[in-house]
C-alpha cells in the first residue's frame, strides 16, 4: 500500500512538472526581428604636412553632440510588443542617451501618425551605456507588421565621441540638432546610410518563432545592392519566409560586415572573435547561416604576409559549428560565390575557394548546405558570376544576383515547403 502511494505521489509530481514544462514551451518569447553587426567608426589617418589635405571624415564618424539621429530598420517578423537594444561595444567612454523613440516609418524622415512611442530604460526616459555594454529598453506596445520599416530616434545631449556603428545601412539615416525624437519629420536633416549604437530590435513572438542569423562579410551585408530596396539576400530571404504560413514566424538577422574575415581582424573583429556577440547572444536564435572566407582568401593576394589555406579556413568553420552546436544552434554552410576578375582574385585563391566549397558540400559537418556558388556562377565560366548578376566588380552580386541567392535557400530546412532555386538566366 505504501509502495503504491509513493508511486502515485511520484507520478503526480512528474505530471506537475510535465504540465509546467508544457506551459513554458507554450509561452511567447523574445525574438530579434532586426539586427546589425557593429564596429568602431574610423576617421582618416593624419597626413604629413606636405601631403594633400585629408578628406573630411564621414558624417557621424566623430560622434554627435546635442543631436537626434533617426535610423530606419527593416523588420523580418512582426509583433505587438517590442524592445530596442543599444550597444556601446567599441566605446571607450560612457554614452549618454537623453531620449529614445520608436515608430512605424513613413516616407523619408517621416513617421506614421499615431505610431510614435517613447522608449524608457528601467522606467526612465534616457540611459547611460557604459563601454562594452548592451542596454535593453523597457518593452513597449506597438503593432509591427512583418517585412516593414521602423524608425528609431536617439537623442544625444552631449559629446558622444566616435560611435559604435554599422556603415552599410542601405537605408537613409537622418541627423538634426536638438531633441526631435518625437517629431513627425526631420526637415533639412543631414543624412548618412549608417547605424549608430543601434544593435537590434526584438519582438514578442509565439513559442515556435525563431531567428536565423546570416553571418558573413559584404556579400551578406548587401554591398552593391540598391539602397532603400531591401535587396540584400538576408532581406530577400526574410520576405520569402514571411510569404509562407509555415515559416512566417522565422526571423532573419543580418550580421554581415563588409571586409570581414573568418580568421583575422581587418574590418571589424574576425568571425571567430565576434561570434559570441553577434550570434550567440541574439534573442531566439535557432539557425546560423555562414557565408564568409572570400576576404581571407583574397587578402593574401594583396598582403602576402597574411597567407591562408583551405585547411585553416575549414578549421575556423569547425570552431564556429562546434560553438554554435554547444548552444543548440543549427548551422548552415553556404558555399563561397565566384570572384574571378575581382581585384584580389588569383589562381591560388581560386584553388582555395574550390577546396573550401568542396568541403562545405561534402563533409557533412553542417546541418544543411546552401549552394550560393551554384546559384550565381556562369555555366560557361564557373569561376565568374553570371554576367546578369555582376555589377562590374566581379565580387559582389547585383540585385538580381542577391535574389538568386535568396531563391537558392530551400525553405524546407526551416519547416516550410520544399523549394528549389529558379534556374539562372543564360
Amino acid at each position: 500500500m505504501k509502495l503504491r502511494l509513493a508511486t502515485l505521489l511520484i507520478l503526480a509530481q512528474l505530471g506537475h512538472f510535465t504540465c509546467i514544462e508544457a506551459q513554458q514551451k507554450g509561452q511567447e518569447h523574445w525574438v530579434a526581428t532586426w539586427t546589425t553587426a557593429e564596429l568602431l567608426a574610423r576617421t582618416p589617418a593624419p597626413q604629413p604636412a606636405a601631403a594633400q589635405p585629408a578628406a573630411a571624415p564621414p558624417t557621424g564618424a566623430r560622434g554627435f553632440n546635442h543631436q537626434t539621429v533617426r535610423m530606419i530598420a527593416r523588420t523580418s517578423i512582426g509583433g505587438r510588443r517590442l524592445r530596442v537594444s543599444l550597444s556601446n561595444a567599441f566605446g571607450s567612454e560612457p554614452l549618454a542617451v537623453g531620449a529614445a523613440h520608436i515608430a512605424i516609418h513613413g516616407k523619408d524622415s517621416e513617421i506614421v501618425a499615431g505610431s510614435d512611442r517613447a522608449l524608457s530604460f528601467n522606467g526612465k526616459p534616457g540611459c547611460t551605456v557604459g563601454p562594452g555594454m548592451v542596454i535593453l529598453s523597457d518593452p513597449v506596445d506597438l503593432n509591427v507588421a512583418p517585412v516593414s520599416d521602423l524608425a528609431v530616434s536617439l537623442y544625444f545631449p552631449g559629446e558622444t565621441g566616435p560611435p559604435t556603428t554599422h556603415g552599410t545601412g542601405l537605408h537613409t539615416t537622418y541627423i538634426q540638432d536638438g531633441d526631435v525624437t518625437g517629431q513627425a519629420a526631420m526637415a533639412d536633416a543631414v543624412t548618412t546610410q549608417s547605424y549608430y549604437w543601434l544593435a537590434g530590435i526584438d519582438v514578442v513572438a509565439p513559442a515556435a518563432a525563431s531567428l536565423i542569423v546570416a553571418f558573413g562579410d559584404s556579400i551578406t551585408d548587401g554591398a552593391r545592392s540598391t539602397p532603400e530596396t531591401n535587396h540584400s539576400w538576408p532581406a530577400l530571404l526574410a520576405a520569402r519566409l514571411a510569404a509562407q504560413k509555415a515559416t512566417a514566424n522565422i526571423a532573419v538577422g543580418n550580421m554581415g560586415i563588409g571586409g570581414n574575415r573568418v580568421l583575422r581582424d581587418v574590418t571589424g573583429a574576425s568571425a571567430l572573435a565576434r561570434l559570441d556577440r553577434d550570434v550567440l547572444s541574439q534573442s531566439g536564435v535557432k539557425w546560423l547561416m555562414v557565408l564568409e572566407g572570400i576576404n581571407d582568401i583574397g587578402r593574401e593576394a594583396t598582403v602576402p604576409t597574411e597567407p591562408v589555406t583551405a585547411d585553416q579556413l575549414i578549421a575556423g568553420y569547425q570552431q564556429i559549428i562546434e560553438r554554435a552546436h554547444t548552444h543548440g544552434i543549427k548551422v548552415i554552410g553556404c558555399t563561397l560565390t565566384p570572384f574571378e576578375g575581382a581585384y584580389y582574385s588569383k589562381d591560388k585563391g581560386e584553388a582555395t575557394r574550390e577546396a573550401v566549397n568542396t568541403w562545405i558540400r561534402t563533409s557533412g559537418a553542417y546541418d544543411a548546405v546552401v549552394d550560393f556558388e551554384a546559384a550565381t556562377r556562369d555555366p560557361k565560366n564557373p569561376k565568374r558570376f553570371l554576367p546578369g548578376f555582376d555589377p562590374g566588380d566581379h565580387l559582389h552580386p547585383n540585385d538580381a544576383g542577391y535574389q538568386a541567392m535568396a531563391n537558392a535557400v530551400d525553405l524546407s530546412i526551416f519547416g516550410g515547403k520544399r523549394t528549389t532555386s529558379k534556374p539562372a538566366k543564360r
